[in-house]
């Protein structure tokens, strides 16, 4: 005998073909809803609204790795349950992180021995790694001062007004006074100069940006240490060098391989970048190397053993997938130095092909440069009409997410639109923006100013005001 299904078996078959068939009220948005919902349902529903966010290959804001191999994809996704921080467990996963840091290290012109392990740690991000080596410089400017009987509560960065909010978060969280060297028009990186001049007995290191977010420049990291080693001569300080690497770490040695900026310079002690920009790895990998074992307070280094073994760690967070390690490593032996180059080298040449098309239209000055981070920056010779926002705002329609900007002072009267050339944007994308700017340019000639629609606007609130008074004269007041 057959048993027919209940009513409430074959209603929930049917709907949960499609969400909007099982969901018709509004989903809780502050509380857990009382009863469950199907998987294909919840799939659904989660799918649908996701569809509203910007495409990943169009944001063209973002310095952040957009797209990676298949193989690579496979094998982040088996390593998505393992927790990276137990290493008693994940042996094969710590042992690879070692191996990036190594490989990166060497990159960097590190002063290892053949068989010498490099000194570094995996992170989150570059936000990560700059935090850790901000406590290691302040540590030993702490230790050092204390031995010499001298205060030791007043630290001090110095860096230029250009660099990423993450300084500015370091500076905040740890109490350390961030000094920045002003900007001005024409010049948007730290000038080294000014930098050694605001350099005193409680600066605890100089921050150098190798690819600044703004414009995509490198700063001139060997005229800092050459300045820097005099002021240290004539002052008996020993200040140091951090170079922020987060964008340029993984372009420097494969773009412009004689550009001394790296631990060849002496005063360079640490150095972070971005497995997750240019070293072509998905969100959520950094790396911090420092010069040498003495660089690193041995003090700031845990050790435990709850989880199985004696494990060192030096991090600001605990637990963390081992997915981007594993991605990481797979991109440093999969591509090596050559195949690493020629992506470098592609974007870089598809970042030429923008300018040129952007200079071909005779309305943009072009604000970064041919030697730096493969990214356009670019502002309109005339915004008095229509400004950099408004461009930003139009190119939205076609897809496009490229942000408009003011830079920090003293160069605020400046507004940049900026477009960062990743690997997955090809020279037909870079071909096709082009016309797409043209087209929104060619739209906003056809529209009035802001300046001409702020006055129509006055004078139509005007005009209606007056209206509204003359016809309070005729009414009798009976309504």
């Amino acid at each position: 005998m057959v048993l027919s299904k209940t009513a409430s078996e074959s209603d929930v078959s049917i709907h949960s073909t499609f969400a909007s068939r099982y969901v018709r009220t509004s989903l809780p948005r502050f509380r857990m809803s009382d009863n469950s919902i199907p998987k294909e349902a919840a799939y659904q529903i989660i799918n649908d609204e996701l569809m509203l966010d910007g495409n990943p290959r169009l944001n063209l804001a973002s310095f952040v790795t957009t797209w990676m191999e298949p193989e690579c994809d496979k094998l982040m996704m088996a390593a998505v349950n393992k927790n990276y921080v137990d290493m008693d467990e994940y042996p094969v996963t710590t042992e690879l992180q070692n191996r990036c840091v190594n490989m990166i290290a060497h990159l960097f012109n590190a002063p290892l021995g053949e068989s010498e392990a490099a000194v570094g740690v995996g992170t989150v991000g570059s936000s990560e790694a700059i935090m850790l080596a901000g406590l290691a410089f302040k540590r030993k400017w702490q230790n050092k001062r204390k031995e010499q009987g001298l205060p030791y509560d007043k630290p001090n960065i110095v860096t230029g007004a250009n660099v990423q909010v993450c300084w500015e978060k370091f500076a905040r969280y740890f109490e350390v006074e961030l000094k920045e060297v002003k900007l001005r028009e024409g010049y948007y990186v730290m000038d080294p100069h000014k930098a050694v001049e605001m350099v005193d007995e409680n600066t605890i290191c100089v921050a150098a940006i190798l690819g600044s977010t703004l414009n995509g420049e490198f700063e001139d990291v060997k005229l800092l240490n050459e300045l820097l080693t005099r002021k240290n001569a004539e002052t008996g300080w020993d200040t140091p060098i951090h170079v922020d690497a987060a964008s340029g770490g993984f372009i420097a040695p494969f773009l412009y391989p004689d550009l001394e900026w790296d631990f060849r310079l002496p005063l360079v002690k640490s150095i972070n970048v971005s497995g997750h920009k240019y070293g072509l790895v998905y969100a959520g990998i950094g790396w911090c190397i420092w010069r040498t074992k003495d660089d690193l307070p041995e003090e700031l280094i845990f050790h435990i053993n709850y989880l199985g073994a004696d494990q060192p760690t030096f991090t600001l967070n605990f637990s963390k997938g081992s997915s981007q390690v594993i991605a990481q490593y797979y991109q440093l032996i999969r591509l090596g130095f050559e195949g690493y180059k020629n992506i470098m080298e592609n974007c870089q040449e598809n970042a030429m092909v923008l300018k040129e098309g952007l200079e071909k239209t005779g309305r943009f000055n072009i604000v970064s440069k041919d030697n730096g981070v493969p990214l356009v920056a670019f502002s309109l010779k005339d915004n008095s009409r229509h400004d950099e926002f408004e461009v930003s705002e139009f190119l939205r329609r076609f897809g496009w997410i490229v942000p408009a900007y003011t830079m920090p002072p003293d160069a605020q009267n400046i507004t940049v639109l900026r477009v960062v050339i990743r690997e997955d944007f090809s020279r037909t994308l870079a071909e096709r923006l082009v016309l797409d700017i043209q087209k929104v340019l060619h739209e906003l000639d056809a529209m009035p100013s802001k300046k001409d629609m702020d006055i129509q606007k006055t004078k139509s609130v005007a005009a209606a005001w007056k209206r509204f008074v003359e016809d309070k004269r005729k009414t009798n007041g009976i309504c």
